[in-house]
């Protein structure tokens, strides 16, 4: 008999899904219930990368930092060791929630000056090439992660990444859609002439046909199996200050780019205080800038004069002031969000109940506010991703996020390496006068966040929502469909999705302020909603698959079971035992 390969239907042919017996017809999956550990990742095998350290004995960081070292090699559209990392740890020890910044800086030998040289036609940093290219943080971050929280010893944890980059994988369907396109437009920008180098991206990420890998193909990238074999072996210092230091600066001269061995051996991540609000006797945990994370907690402080649940989950009411309270919070984020060594953004002030209370007022019911600004403080002192997260026996939950920013990265990868650098520093602004502003050795605005919750001091959610300015709304739709709509824990993110996109953001010039802009809609906001939604001003753009893709585990507070969901908009997979 002959093989018949089952392929992508016919375009012609129209599928409609069939019925689950239990549970809400949009939730792709029952969520996943254990007692041991349990883990969510973007790839499945990355998620029982997970599971299998848990089960060694180490305990959610361990399993967590294991976890990121799989992912980045099997999803290389998002992140890898070129990228920066931001993490929430609960440690049951404590009872506390510890945050971690590791966001690489700019070179200290690259001026303002010469940034302008280079800019695009439209002013802005380039997203290829060396210019935009700050120090990869994340290998410091899983080291200075493991000191403080780790058990097993590194070899072991980085030892499944090691594996499967020497012997290979399978590509899985949604990273390999993005990982074909990704290199098609790097392949168009190099041919364009806007970036120095490409051939080695093109040797690390393409096969022997100089093609990018396909659904079910096996990939294997044995140069980044010897860079992980180098930490394992000479831990963070190998990277920052040995031989993969060394390999960087020559590369980057090579090309005539602006890091140099000094940076990286300068760099630092940084422990830091998260900030945190009482949503609806729910404390919620977020890193605070110069990330985003901040204007969930913003978001949540207006909403939290509303009663969400009396207007209807999905209801026009319920979007129309998420929608304009996610406006409100993203003029702040644009004005304030920065590098905290360089200006401090007024943490407290944003978050109190009387700001709260001062910008829930400009809110109408009726009409959309046709022009939205930051808010005026009393003192001044002068997008692609992966998230994950585990939790284990002990009551331990990490949430992680790391990326190399816009597509797959800058496009250039230091000779034998097997990882792209990120282009994070796009995220400066240009503007003299703004906080983000570019400068040297400085960090820029991160939109990676991870996300907390804790209930009564107890670990009860660790969650996160990838993909650029989607991931504050993300989580405020996520926390409130649970909270206020008492969806679980898969429904939750599997359920239709907005998305807001045209507040000024951290790059712009400080100027006007913002417009409508426009509200992206899955399919699943009832038409009804739409009608109502644009009645009250706001302008409704199609869906464009911009929505983001989530991943939680959750801690019974009074059983302690852990429960686990993947949503369908990725490859990922939860797991537990």
């Amino acid at each position: 008999m002959a093989f018949t390969h089952f392929g992508p239907a016919s375009a012609a042919q129209t599928f409609h899904p069939g019925d689950r017996i239990t549970g809400d017809h949009f939730a792709t999956r029952s969520t996943i219930q254990a007692v041991n550990g349990a883990a969510a990742s973007a790839q499945p095998l990355a998620t029982m990368v997970g599971i299998d350290i848990l089960k060694a004995g180490g305990n959610a960081v361990d399993a967590a930092i294991a976890m990121n070292a799989a992912i980045g090699l099997m999803e290389p559209v998002g992140n890898g060791i070129g990228g920066d990392i931001f993490v929430l740890v609960y440690d049951p020890e404590t009872r506390q929630v510890y945050g971690l910044n590791g966001a690489g800086r700019s070179p200290m030998g690259l001026d303002i000056e010469t940034v302008r040289e280079r800019l695009t036609d439209q002013g802005t940093i380039p997203p290829v090439g060396a210019l935009p290219v700050s120090v990869p943080g994340t290998v410091d971050g899983w080291f200075t992660l493991h000191e403080r929280f780790g058990q097993m010893p590194m070899e072991d944890i980085l030892a499944p990444a090691i594996r499967y980059a020497e012997e290979g994988f399978p590509v899985s369907q949604t990273i390999a859609f993005y990982w074909e396109r990704n290199m098609r437009i790097l392949q168009q920008r190099y041919d364009d002439g806007q970036f120095e180098e490409f051939d080695n991206a093109r040797a690390t990420y393409l096969n022997a046909e100089g093609r990018a890998p396909a659904e079910g193909e096996i990939f294997r990238n044995p140069d980044l199996a010897r860079t992980f074999r180098m930490l394992a072996t000479g831990g963070r210092d190998a990277f920052y200050e040995g031989e993969i230091a060394r390999t960087m600066d020559a590369y980057m001269r090579r090309i005539g780019g602006w890091l140099r061995y000094e940076d990286f051996a300068a760099h630092r991540s940084e422990w830091v205080d998260p900030v945190t609000v009482n949503y609806r006797g729910y404390d919620v945990w977020q890193i605070p800038p110069q990330g985003q994370g901040m204007s969930v907690l913003q978001m949540l402080q207006i909403l939290e004069g509303y009663d969400l649940a009396s207007m209807g989950y999905m209801s026009a009411d319920a979007l129309h002031v998420m929608i304009e309270a996610k406006r409100l919070a993203f003029e702040d984020r644009a004005r304030f969000y920065a590098d905290p060594a360089y200006q401090p953004a007024p943490v407290e002030w944003l978050l109190s109940d009387e700001y709260a209370d001062e910008r829930r007022a400009l809110i109408s019911m009726d009409r959309a506010m046709e022009h939205v600004g930051p808010g005026d403080p009393p003192q001044i002192e002068h997008n692609d991703t992966t998230y994950l997260t585990v939790a284990d026996s002990n009551g331990m939950m990490v949430s992680l996020i790391q990326s190399n920013y816009r597509g797959m990265g800058a496009g250039v990868v230091p000779d034998g390496l097997g990882f792209m650098f990120q282009n994070r520093g796009e995220a400066f602004s240009m503007d003299e006068g703004h906080p983000n502003v570019y400068e040297p050795g400085k960090r820029p605005f991160h939109t990676i966040i991870p996300g907390m919750v804790t209930y009564n001091d107890e670990g009860y959610l660790s969650f996160g929502v990838m993909g650029g300015g989607m991931q504050p709304q993300g989580h405020v739709q996520v926390l409130v469909n649970m909270i206020d709509f008492g969806l679980n824990l898969q429904q939750a993110g599997d359920a239709a999705r907005w998305r807001h996109e045209g507040s000024t953001e951290p790059t712009d010039d400080l100027g006007a302020p913002a417009g409508l802009g426009r509200v992206h809609l899955e399919s699943g906001v009832p038409e009804e909603v739409r009608a109502e939604l644009e009645r009250r001003g706001h302008v409704i753009a199609r869906s464009d698959g911009g929505f983001g893709g989530y991943q939680a585990v959750r801690r019974d507070p009074v059983t302690g079971v852990l429960s686990a969901a993947s949503e369908m908009r990725t490859d990922g997979a939860a797991m537990g035992y």
